[in-house]
């Protein structure tokens, strides 16, 4: 059972926050509604930890509104803290503990009854899969237990106390393949129970399944938001993408978007085009200007690459290129 709020999860307007001439928020406003997981996207240094921080009141915005659970979180940051868990991007200092005691303790903490606390611990076991390690004790400099199951531990410590609000920062991070799946299920299963899941990351792919919007923060900007079927944009487009040679100019087709990285260029089209860029890269590999292509659906993380990708690296809205 998890508490649930009639008011918005999280509502965050026009946030402001620098350092010194530093801008690491500039004028972000999002929202989360209970039973919503929210993603928070970006590079390093995009602002994200910023955000979070003056979400669960450790730092305080130069000018904007902050609420959380309807509680005004700049004026009385305390009383919004409580109503927020929340797994940071460190991991939990459990050394000397063992992932029950841990999570027990977090439980406890939080005002958990013992017979509540000891059924919420085999039960969070159970749904992450890391009851082989519950009563392992975790050791200076990561022995004892894993990075992925101390990471595991840190999701349990945040979720084991019901809260109408769940911020998780990278919470993968470690963590095996397997694993992942079971803490994602374990994410949407929070939301769908009525919490209002805000979700930092850099993971690009592992997210498309899983949120219900995502915010995307560049240089402490939010730089789109939006569901990801809005986001990707039309249904039709596809992306065709070559390395090597000297292809540059003027195409026999109509091109959305040009993006280079890494010696790789990928061009964005719409599907009435792809028969002609197709031939068109057919020939240019037997002519040998091209080494090898490849046509794929749009994904999340082309989406995400094109709206990052700032003038200097070659990224283009263009046609005929």
């Amino acid at each position: 059972m998890r508490l649930t709020t009639q008011h918005p999860a999280i509502v965050v307007d026009d946030i402001h926050r620098s350092f010194g001439k530093v801008k690491a928020n500039n004028g972000i406003s999002l929202s989360v509604e209970p039973g919503q997981v929210v993603g928070l996207l970006g590079h390093n240094g995009a602002g994200k930890t910023t955000m979070v921080s003056q979400i669960v009141g450790l730092l305080k915005p130069d000018s904007g509104r902050i609420h959380v659970a309807g509680v005004d979180a700049v004026a009385d940051p305390a009383r919004a803290r409580r109503q927020v868990s929340v797994q940071s991007q460190s991991q939990a200092p459990v050394e000397g503990l063992t992932p029950r005691g841990a999570i027990e303790i977090s439980a406890k903490l939080r005002g958990g009854r013992s017979e509540y606390v000891e059924q919420a611990v085999e039960a969070l076991a159970d749904e992450l899969e890391i009851r082989p390690w519950l009563d392992r004790r975790a050791l200076p400099e990561g022995a004892g237990l894993s990075g992925g199951i101390r990471r595991l531990t840190s999701f349990a410590m945040s979720v084991v106390a019901p809260t109408p609000v769940l911020v998780l920062d990278e919470p993968t991070n470690d963590v095996d393949a397997h694993r992942r799946r079971l803490l994602w299920s374990a994410v949407r299963r929070r939301a769908d129970e009525g919490a209002g899941v805000l979700l930092v990351t850099h993971n690009v792919a592992e997210i498309d399944q899983i949120v219900d919007k995502l915010v995307i923060l560049e240089k402490g900007t939010v730089i789109a938001q939006g569901t990801i079927d809005e986001l990707r944009g039309p249904s039709d487009l596809v992306r065709l993408t070559y390395s090597g040679g000297d292809v540059d100019g003027k195409k026999p087709f109509l091109v959305e978007k040009v993006h280079h990285s890494a010696g790789r260029t990928a061009l964005t089209l719409r599907m009435e085009q792809l028969e002609a860029a197709t031939t068109w890269a057919i020939a240019q590999r037997a002519a040998g200007r091209l080494e090898s292509f490849s046509v794929s659906p749009m994904t999340l993380e082309d989406v995400y690459l094109d709206l990052t990708a700032n003038k200097d690296t070659g990224a283009k809205g263009l046609a005929n290129v």
